[in-house]
């Protein structure tokens, strides 16, 4: 059991990233959704396969993993509603997107989700924070200033079951 305390910004149009996205790792994920309320969701990042249950919130919630197998990702996947949604998920240093982050924050990743599918032209950042407090103070480059924290509409299990909200 862990607290996700997470932070999302959309981003228009990958021309407004200042970063060469080429140089950075990126992972690929589809996931699907079995419930959304509360969220249990099914997830192949790569070739790893996970069990998510998310508990109410935004800024901030309760999230339980566990591995699952291949066959026991498939089966589930099948039962899923809605979309499944696929993207790449680029693994980009704090630090090359906010070089002034502080020591506190200096470890952590942006996750830059390029959707992919139906979701074709949805582009967001997500930054996962130590706490409520790190993540309230932490001031994001221009090139992130539309936050969507408290926007369900950008939240994956309600894009599971709609289109894209208009970029």
């Amino acid at each position: 059991m862990g607290m996700e305390i997470e932070r999302k910004f959309l981003i228009g149009d990958v021309s407004q990233i200042p970063l060469d996205l080429s140089a950075y790792r990126y992972e690929t994920i589809e996931q699907g959704y079995i419930c959304t309320s509360p969220v249990i969701r099914v997830r192949r990042m790569d070739d790893n396969y996970i069990l998510t249950i998310k508990g109410q919130g935004m800024l901030s919630r309760e999230e339980h993993e566990l591995p699952l197998d291949e066959d026991t990702y498939l089966k589930l996947r099948d039962k899923a509603d809605g979309i499944i949604i696929a993207k790449h998920r680029h693994l980009i240093p704090l630090t090359d997107v906010s070089p002034d982050v502080g020591q506190e924050l200096s470890s952590l990743t942006l996750e830059l989700d390029v959707f992919l599918g139906l979701h074709q032209g949805l582009i967001m950042a997500e930054i996962e924070f130590p706490s409520v407090e790190a993540a309230n103070s932490y001031q994001p480059p221009l090139w992130l200033s539309h936050e969507v924290t408290d926007d369900e509409r950008y939240h994956n299990s309600y894009l599971s079951t709609h289109p894209a909200p208009s970029v």
